[in-house]
C-alpha cells in the first residue's frame, strides 16, 4: 500500500479488519505530503516512484490508498505493471451510486483530488442520472492529524465547508480523502440522519477482499502476518500520528530512499 503520507492509514486500519491472515507493507511518502496542491506529471512520478520501491517487496497485490494519486496516477500505473493495482476512487464511488436514494451525492476531498474531476466521472460511470457536487476541504487535514476531531472549532469548520453541499439537497457524502474518516462522528453530526456517509476506505478493503478472492491470492491463515511500516521521511510525529489512525502504537519504523534519475523520473 502506497499513500502521500498518513491519511491511507485508514484503508490499512479497514484492510487489517477485512483481511486479518494478510501480510502488508504500508509506503507513506512523509517527505513530500501533500500531493493535493502536485500538478499531475510531479504526482504522476512521485507515485511511480513509490510503486516501484513498494513492488521490491514482493507485494502481490497494490492499493493507492492516496485519492490524488488515484486520481492522476493509478491508470498509468496499472498499465505498467504485472500486479492487481486498486485505488480509492472507484470502490467509494461505486457505493455512492448504489445507496444514494435520490441521485444527489457530495464529494468532498484535498483541492487536487477535487479538481481533477475524478470521483465525479466515476459516480457518473455507476450511476449516468446522478448530480454530483464537489467540495475541496483542505483544513480537514490538518483537523485529522491533530487530532481535532470534535469541538468548536472543528464544529464551525465542517460546517463552513458542507453547508453549501447541504443546501444542494445531497443525500449521500463521499469521503474523498482517506484522513476523513476520522472526522466520520463530527460530520455525521453536521451532515444530519438523512446524509448517508461513505467511507472510501472502508469500500477500498471490500474490493481489495473480493480481488484477492477472485485471483485467488488470498493469505493461508497459517501463521500471523507481518507488517511493514516505510516513510521517506522519519521526522514529523509519523509514529504518533500513526498509532492514533491505527488505533495501536506501531512497533518499528523504517526509513525508505526511493529513487529518481537526474530528471527527476523513475530509475
Amino acid at each position: 500500500m502506497f499513500d502521500s503520507g498518513v491519511g491511507g492509514l485508514t484503508v490499512l486500519r479497514a484492510i487489517y479488519e477485512r483481511l486479518p491472515d494478510e501480510a502488508t507493507v504500508y509506503l507513506g511518502d512523509t517527505a513530500r505530503v501533500p500531493y493535493g496542491p502536485k500538478s499531475p506529471e510531479t504526482v504522476l512520478r512521485y507515485t511511480r516512484e513509490a510503486v516501484r520501491f513498494v513492488r521490491a517487496r514482493g507485494v502481490k497485490a497494490l492499493v493507492i490508498a492516496c485519492n490524488t494519486a488515484t486520481a492522476h496516477a493509478a491508470e498509468a500505473v496499472a498499465a505498467e505493471v504485472d500486479i492487481p493495482v486498486i485505488g480509492v476512487v472507484d470502490p467509494g464511488a461505486r457505493e455512492a451510486a448504489r445507496v444514494s436514494r435520490s441521485g444527489a451525492i457530495g464529494v468532498i476531498g484535498t483541492r487536487g483530488t477535487i479538481e481533477s474531476g475524478t470521483y465525479e466521472r466515476a459516480i457518473l460511470g455507476f450511476r449516468p442520472e446522478a448530480r454530483v457536487r464537489s467540495r475541496a476541504c483542505p483544513l480537514f487535514v490538518a483537523l485529522a492529524e491533530e487530532g481535532w476531531v470534535s469541538g468548536p472549532v472543528a464544529e464551525l469548520t465542517a460546517r463552513a465547508y458542507l453547508d453549501p453541499l447541504l443546501e444542494q439537497g445531497i443525500d449521500t457524502l463521499v469521503l474523498g480523502c482517506t484522513h476523513y474518516p476520522l472526522l466520520r462522528g463530527l460530520l455525521a453530526q453536521v451532515v444530519g440522519d438523512d446524509v448517508r456517509l461513505v467511507d472510501s476506505a472502508a469500500a477500498t478493503a471490500a474490493d481489495a477482499a473480493r480481488l484477492l478472492e477472485a485471483e485467488e491470492l488470498e493469505a493461508a491463515a497459517d501463521a500471523p502476518p507481518r507488517h511493514e511500516y516505510y516513510v521517506t521521511d522519519d521526522g514529523g510525529g509519523f509514529a504518533d500520528i500513526a498509532a492514533r489512525f491505527l488505533g495501536a502504537p506501531l512497533r518499528h519504523v523504517q526509513r525508505a530512499v526511493l529513487e529518481t534519475d537526474e530528471a527527476g523520473r523513475e530509475a
